[in-house]
This record gives structure tokens, sequence and C-alpha cells, in this order.
């Protein structure tokens, strides 16, 4: 069999390099059904991308990797792909997009812009043994028990990384990558997050507040929640893709600085209360009782100097914890690392060295904050590769 351009996976960078490649494209993925990372984000919505993204908001390597793809695809030229087939959409918070209805909207305008583009689409169908020949790339394509033996002039690999195995994600593009003799970077979990030794928070579980969360040099102001097994929510989440196992991260439940002025003030008209009940003012009971114990608070707001109530905000500010790891793969929404940007061309995804050769998505060493920043980097670089055939 043969091909102009073979895609393999069906996620958001291949549907979206499919639907736009000139030739005859084949589609392969192992999956039952295709897009199952979109309909599974947001929420069953779909945070399909972000209106305030930019290169900066990414990690790689190589941090100016990212801006070529980004700039010739922008987040605004996907909103207008998604206005034209009148799927409603609204910002939630922090430049969000998501869209009303539901993640399925966004997979079945892939799956129709696919089809008006001729793409032949095989699904439940695994690839295996790549190589270069004279004519293109060859590869083994298995589906219902027959083999075929393929033949493509451009070879798109779309399969992302390694973050929830559960929906099939496995590391097929590091050993394509490898196979060619195309450097990896290192992998880990991004997006995730955060364990702590057995108990430490379990009887904060579902309690959530306002945080700034930093991890290597980097702050992220928003949601932290407290899990059975520690800490989650999009502040955290954002703040993993910078920790390091080892290391500890910064807690402040006092980011605005402003916990000390607002407990002197209380001590004025309800110094005769408990501490611990005034905190609750400012933190949900439960966060309130944990921060007494952690801290051996006792008495009445009126016992507390200025000094104290200072020093109190202080240790809120500035509290430091020791993660014992994370989730790990299995509840990360991205890889961190992949396909190194050296091997690739920021005009097109192409291997530098291997001309046909492509890699796009989240296989790539480019990994976005949380937000939609990581389906605009799918857009963006099935993009520069669709528009290099």
């Amino acid at each position: 069999m043969r091909t102009d351009t073979a895609i393999i996976g069906a996620g958001a960078a291949g549907m979206m390099c499919a639907a736009h490649t000139p030739g005859r494209v084949l589609v392969i993925d192992h999956a039952q059904a295709p897009g199952e990372k979109i309909r599974i984000s947001g929420g069953g919505r779909c945070n399909f991308t972000n209106m305030y993204c930019d290169a900066q908001s990414f990690l790689s390597e190589n941090p100016h990797f990212a801006k070529s793809a980004l700039a010739r695809y922008t987040q605004w030229d996907f909103i207008s792909l998604v206005d034209q087939y009148g799927i409603a959409w609204h910002e939630k918070t922090l430049g969000q997009l998501f869209c009303d209805g539901s993640a399925k909207e966004i997979i079945a305008m892939l799956l129709d812009l696919m089809q008006k583009n001729g793409a032949i689409l095989n699904l439940q169908t695994t690839a295996r043994d790549f190589a270069k020949g004279p004519d293109g790339f060859t590869f083994a394509m298995t589906r219902e028990g027959r083999t075929t033996q393929v033949t493509a002039k451009n070879l798109v690999i779309a399969t992302g990384g390694k973050s929830i195995p559960k929906m099939g994600a496995t590391g097929l593009a590091y050993d394509v990558a490898r196979r060619f003799g195309l450097r990896v970077t290192d992998t880990r979990p991004a997006l995730v997050p955060f364990t702590f030794p057995e108990g430490r928070f379990a009887h904060l579980a579902g309690v959530a507040a306002p945080a700034r969360i930093s991890a290597g040099g980097t702050a992220f102001d928003e949601a932290l929640l407290f899990t059975h097994r520690g800490l989650s929510g999009p502040a955290v989440l954002q703040a993993s893709s910078y920790w390091r196992e080892g290391e500890p991260v910064m807690l402040s439940l006092d980011p605005e600085n402003t916990l000390s002025e607002a407990l002197r003030a209380q001590r004025q008209q309800s110094g005769r209360r408990k501490l611990v009940t005034e905190l609750a003012q400012h933190y949900p009971a439960r966060l309130a009782d944990h921060i007494a114990t952690e801290f051996g608070l006792a008495g009445n707001l009126a016992d507390q100097s200025d000094a104290q109530l200072q020093d109190l905000a202080d240790r809120l500010g500035n509290w430091e914890m020791l993660p014992s790891g994370t989730e790990g793969y299995r509840k990360a929404e991205v890889t961190l690392g992949g396909i190194s940007t050296d091997e690739l061309s920021s005009q097109t995804m192409a291997a530098k060295d291997i001309p046909g050769l492509y890699f796009i998505g989240e296989a790539v060493d480019v990994t976005g904050w949380l937000g939609g920043y990581n389906f605009q980097w799918a857009w963006a670089s099935a993009m520069a590769a669709a528009r290099a055939k």
C-alpha cells in the first residue's frame, strides 16, 4: 500500500495535521475512537486553547523553538475555525476557552475536516517496523489480524507522550525517534498532583483554597486542592512542571500579604474569640484547624501580639513542604520532555537530517502550562508540518 503521508496517531495533533495535509493521507491509531484525550479534557468540555498563549508559557530545552509554529498558527486562528463550525465557547478563567457544550464537538469538527480533505482513518490499527527506504518510509500496519506493508513519502509521528496510559498512551514516538537516531530528552510526568507521606493531608481531602505554589523558582497563583494522597488543584499542577524529585515546594496561603493586618483588625473587634475561630474567617474550617495543630496555635486572638500575628502570617506565606513524589503518568495531563528540538526544524517540525520525517504535538520537547496551551501547541505544530508538504 502506498500513500503520500502516513500519520501515526489520531489525537489532537494527528487529526489537525490530517485535516490540512495535501495529497493522499493515511491516519493510523490503535484506539477504538479518535481524539480520546480531547473527549475527556476540560471535564468533557475541552479547554481547546488559551487567549494569552505565547512561547513564554512553554517549557523546553530550547525556549525559542515553539515561537515559529505558534506565531504562524495562533489561538485566534483556531478560535476562528471553531466559530466557523458554530461551536459555542466561553472563557472560564485566565484566558482558558472551553466549549459551552461538549468536547465531542471539537472531535466532530476535526473528523469533518479530515473527511473533506480525503484523509483515510484506520482505528484499532497498529504500526511497527518503521524504516527508511528508497521510495520513502515503510512500516507494517496490522488491523483485525491482517498485516499490510505501507510505503509513505512522508511519515508524521503524532502519538503523544506517556501521560494517561489507560487512554492508550505509550512511548512509541520516542521509540521511533531513537530508531532513526534522533535524541530524546529525559521525560517525566507534568501537570500532575503531588503526593506526600501517607495520611499527611487525608483529613483535608476535598478542601480547596486560593494559594501561591512555587517550585524551581516559578510561582503560580491559583486554587489549591487537598487530596487523600497529597496536593492538587491548578496551582499545584502548574508548579509540578518545574519541580524536581527531592526538592521542596513553597506554599503561600497569604499570597497578597494581607493576613497579619486582617488579624490585627479582627483582634480589635473579636479579641476574646479563639485564634483558630478567627482563622476560619480566612480559610476553610478544616484547614484552619490543621494550621492550628501544625503550628501549635492556642488561645484567644487577644493573646497574640503584633509580632506573633506577623510570625503566623510569615509562616503561612512561606510554608515549605517536601513532596514524596507525584501521581505519575497515570494522573499527569502531559509528558515533559520528548524528541529533542535540536533534531527538528522549528519551521516544519521535520527531522533535520531525515527528509519527510515529522514529529508533532506532545511527543516533542515542548510542554505548555495548564489551561489550553498544550492543545494550542498541538494545533500549531500540526499546521507547521501540514504546510510543509
